[in-house]
């Protein structure tokens, strides 16, 4: 994946040119269709998703409780806690989404900490608004 892709998404963009360079190299990239069930509520988490391109739903307890757009990332709660999915996320448009696993962030945890880091600090904001 080109490094530069990944400055247009927040929660790398602030990230240094060889840490950007350590999430591309480990980062794939999925298209998905519209309707696509992308998480679901209480299944394991094994990867967490940036959204490139399109739209989802996020609903939890059967409640829709918001909408995610390009830019936002999702899948890193239950990632870095090592938690099941605390909600269901659903493409509302066809989507462009970058994907790291949970083996992808132990590995830039030693290559890239602050890439890390930034998703714990991303982790402890939605919790505290939870």
């Amino acid at each position: 994946m080109d490094p530069a892709r990944l400055k247009k998404i927040p929660v790398f963009a602030d990230l240094s040119d060889d840490e950007r360079d350590h999430v591309a190299a480990l980062a794939a990239e999925v298209s998905v269709p519209e309707s696509k069930e992308l998480v679901r509520e209480g299944d394991y988490s094994y990867d967490v998703l940036a959204i490139e391109e399109g739209t989802a739903s996020v609903d939890r307890h059967g409640e829709h409780i918001a909408d995610l757009g390009p830019g936002d990332v999702f899948g890193e709660m239950g990632v870095l806690k090592r938690e099941q999915r605390n909600a269901t996320v659903v493409a509302t448009s066809p989507m462009l989404l970058v994907t790291l696993t949970s083996w992808d962030i132990r590995r830039l945890q030693k290559t890239a900490p602050n890439a890390v880091d930034h998703l714990r600090e991303v982790v402890a904001q939605r919790s505290d608004q939870a």
